[in-house]
C-alpha cells in the first residue's frame, strides 16, 4: 500500500514551504517518523517525517522548489506498487493556489501582508507583487489577471516572465569579470528572502527614529549575583536579559502608546503585552513571542524565553509562536555592541535594543569611580509615537533598571 506525503500547513498564514534539502532519494528505505526532508516557511524551518515504514517510491519536487501547502511532495510504500493515482496533476496544484488567493481576499485585516490596491489601481496578490519586484516585471504591462476580479496572481507574473528575453544584468557580469575566481551564489529566498523584504519595507514605509541612553546597572548585577547562589534552581538560571525583559514589560504598562500597531489609517493600542525577542537561529533571524508577558513573573518569563530560544535554535519552533508580538526586544550586548539602530518589526511601532555593559567614570564622593552602565537604543515610528513619550518611556525604564531590586521586591517578588 502506498501513501502520499503532503506538504503540511504550518499555521494559517503559511501558503507554501521551500524545500531546503532532501535527506532521502527515490528507492531509499525509511522507517516510520524518520525525517525525509527539511523545509522552510517564511518564518521557520522544520522537518517532514515518513508516515510509515517503506520505500520512497516517488519524489515530485526538487531542492529549492517553493511548494504550496497540502501538495503531494513524495510517495512512500512497498516496491512495485502502482502509484499512478497518487501523482499530483497540474490542475490540483493550480486549484490549491487559487484557494489560497481566495482565502487572502476574504481577510478583513492583514497585519503582515500588503493589502490589495483598489480604486482604479492594479489589483495584485502579495506573492505576485514580491515576484514582480524581484524580477523587475512592470505590473502595469499585465493587461488582466487570472485571479478573482481580475487580480494579478503569481502565475500571471511567471507567464509574463516566460515571454521576456533572458538578459544577464551588466552589474552581475562586471562583478564576475572584476573579481575572478570561485564564487558561491546564495539564492535570496525562504527566511532570508522574507527578512530582506521585511527590513527594506520597514525602512521605506515608516518614520523611524532612534533614541540612545545608558543606565547604571550596579543594582541589577548585584541582584543577578544574589540569584546565582539562591537555593531555587529556577532563579539561578535567570539572566540579565530576562530581568530587562521583565522590567520592560512592567514599564510598558504605563506607556500603552508604545505597545501598539500602526495600520496606515488607524493605530491599535493593546492592553496585553505579547513580548517578541530576536533570536539568531541557524536559518536566519527569527522573532518568537512570549504571550501575555504582562501576566508572567520574572521566573516564568525566563523559562518561556529559554524554551522559545531553544526551539528556534533547533528549528522546532511553531509558526504560531512567531506571530502576534506587540513589542520587540533585540539584544546585541553579548556581542560587544555599544549602540545600534534596531529596525521596527512591522506593524509594531517600537523596538528596544539592548547594548553591552561598559564601565564609565563618574564623579562620586569627591573622587572618580568606574560604574557599569548598560546601553539602550529605542527605535519608534514617529507617525504613531512622538519623541517626548518615547523619551519618557526610556527614562522610566532606565529608572526601573537602576532600582531593580527595590521595585522587584516592592511588588512582592522576593
Amino acid at each position: 500500500m502506498a501513501i502520499s506525503i503532503l506538504m503540511p500547513r504550518q499555521g494559517e498564514t503559511v501558503e507554501s514551504c521551500l524545500i531546503l534539502k532532501w535527506k532521502k532519494k527515490e528507492g531509499d528505505k525509511v522507517d516510520v517518523h524518520e525525517s525525509i526532508c527539511e523545509v522552510e516557511t517564511n518564518k521557520a524551518a522544520f522537518e517532514i517525517e515518513a508516515p510509515e515504514k517503506g520505500v520512497i517510491l516517488k519524489i515530485f519536487f526538487k531542492e529549492g522548489d517553493d511548494v504550496p501547502v497540502l501538495s503531494t511532495i513524495a510517495i512512500v510504500g512497498q516496491p512495485g506498487g502502482n502509484i499512478s493515482s497518487f501523482i499530483p496533476k497540474e490542475t490540483s496544484t493550480t486549484k490549491i493556489k487559487k484557494e489560497i488567493e481566495n482565502i487572502k481576499m476574504k481577510k478583513s485585516i492583514t497585519f503582515f501582508e500588503e493589502k490589495p490596491f483598489v480604486g482604479g489601481v492594479v489589483l495584485i496578490s502579495p506573492r505576485a507583487r514580491r515576484l514582480a519586484k524581484k524580477e523587475g516585471v512592470d505590473i502595469s504591462k499585465i493587461s488582466s489577471g487570472s485571479g478573482p476580479g481580475g487580480r494579478i496572481t503569481e502565475r500571471d507574473v511567471r507567464n509574463t516572465l516566460s515571454k521576456l528575453p533572458k538578459i544577464i544584468p551588466a552589474t552581475q557580469t562586471s562583478i564576475r569579470e572584476s573579481f575572478p575566481g570561485p564564487v558561491r551564489e546564495i539564492p535570496v529566498q525562504g527566511v532570508r528572502g522574507v527578512i530582506a523584504e521585511n527590513m527594506l519595507k520597514s525602512l521605506q514605509t515608516t518614520a523611524q527614529l532612534t533614541l540612545n541612553s545608558s543606565v547604571n546597572v550596579s543594582n541589577l548585577l548585584s541582584y543577578r549575583k544574589k540569584l546565582k547562589v539562591t537555593p531555587e534552581a529556577g532563579l539561578q538560571e535567570i539572566t540579565i536579559n530576562d530581568m530587562i525583559m521583565y522590567i520592560t514589560v512592567k514599564t510598558l504598562l504605563k506607556f500603552k502608546a508604545l505597545n501598539a500597531y500602526f495600520l496606515d489609517d488607524k493605530i491599535l493600542e493593546f492592553e496585553k503585552i505579547h513580548l517578541a525577542f530576536a533570536v539568531d537561529a541557524p536559518h536566519g533571524l527569527v522573532v518568537p513571542v512570549i504571550r501575555n508577558a504582562n501576566l508572567l513573573s520574572l521566573e516564568e518569563i525566563s523559562k518561556e524565553s529559554k524554551r522559545l530560544s531553544g526551539a528556534c535554535l533547533q528549528s522546532t519552533v511553531q509558526p504560531d509562536e512567531l506571530t502576534g508580538g506587540t513589542f520587540t526586544i533585540t539584544n546585541l550586548g553579548p556581542l560587544g555592541i555599544e549602540s545600534f539602530t534596531p529596525i521596527l518589526n512591522l506593524p509594531q511601532v517600537t523596538i528596544l535594543g539592548i547594548c553591552n555593559i561598559q564601565l564609565k567614570p563618574v564623579m562620586k564622593d569627591n573622587g572618580v569611580k568606574f560604574i557599569p552602565y548598560l546601553g539602550l537604543s529605542l527605535t519608534f515610528d514617529h507617525r504613531a509615537v512622538d519623541g517626548a513619550p518615547a523619551a519618557k518611556f526610556l527614562k522610566e525604564l532606565s529608572l526601573a533598571i537602576a532600582k531593580f531590586e527595590q521595585c522587584f521586591e516592592k511588588e512582592g517578588n522576593k
